[in-house]
């Protein structure tokens, strides 16, 4: 499994922003002067671009102990992300049904990638996420995969409302999964574009999108348990819309 990069020092890591280079967390040691002028840059543009920030102590710093890193250093991705709104025409072109996955705070790894395997599985186009709160994407987010996050393709935004808000003027169905709903997954039509939403574990899917959702779908679990892991969800939603394309619209992935 290949290994996450690390890029360490003020100047390579200005040079990497500036590069538009896709980077996951930028790092800062607590107790190092972070008051330059290269500093403020630093933090300038990881906020332009959205990259969270977090300043922790300097065992986090250990593996680059031997290295002059000034305090400061960014994970970059393993992958390459891209912006759905770039993706969509090529889609069309190709003449396929659109079925994208939107994930709400999923910050699990093993979930994240196992969403990933499965949206592969089914034949999904993109997982799309947020810039921040968000799973890591590195080496337990491959592994979970089976390698699918090197094959679907996966569209950081930094502004999720304003995502799902494009996608329905493109012609999507916005499709939540949520216990807030009286709607089951199977009676939903899922012939046409559409893009299903699966939020925290914990919070859910976060208000301001349920509210433009198109539907609102639960799955029913027995008395006593709280509600289905994330990813087991995902799978069961997705393969009723494979079930539909397949077998009702006679489209096949």
């Amino acid at each position: 499994m290949k290994k996450l990069e690390i890029v360490y020092g003020i100047h390579p890591l200005i040079e990497a922003l500036l590069a538009k280079k896709i980077i996951k967390k930028i790092f800062f040691q607590r107790g190092f002067q972070q008051v330059s002028n290269t500093y403020k840059k630093i933090i300038h543009l990881s906020k332009k671009e959205n990259i969270p920030i977090q300043t922790v102590t300097k065992q986090k710093f250990y593996q680059l102990k031997n290295k002059n890193h000034q305090g400061v250093f960014g994970i970059l991705s393993p992958i390459k992300t891209y912006k759905i709104e770039n993706l969509l025409p090529m889609f069309y072109e190709k003449g396929k049904n659109p079925l994208l996955v939107i994930l709400d705070r999923i910050t699990d790894v093993r979930n994240f990638g196992s969403i990933v395997r499965t949206s592969a599985c089914v034949g999904a186009d993109a997982i799309i996420i947020p810039k921040k709160s968000t799973a890591m994407i590195g080496s337990d987010s491959i592994k979970t995969s089976s390698g699918a996050l090197f094959k679907l393709p996966i569209c950081q935004e930094k502004n999720i409302k304003n995502t799902i808000e494009f996608l329905m003027k493109y012609g999507f169905k916005i499709v939540s999964a949520t216990e807030k709903s009286n709607v089951y997954w199977y009676d939903i039509d899922f012939s046409g574009p559409i893009a299903v939403i699966l939020g925290n574990e914990e919070k859910g899917i976060s208000t301001k999108y349920l509210e433009i959702s198109c539907e609102k779908v639960k799955i029913p679990v027995i008395k006593g348990i709280s509600s289905l892991n994330v990813s087991v969800a995902c799978g069961i939603i997705l393969y009723e819309v494979f079930r539909q394309r397949k077998y009702h619209s006679k489209t096949h992935f």
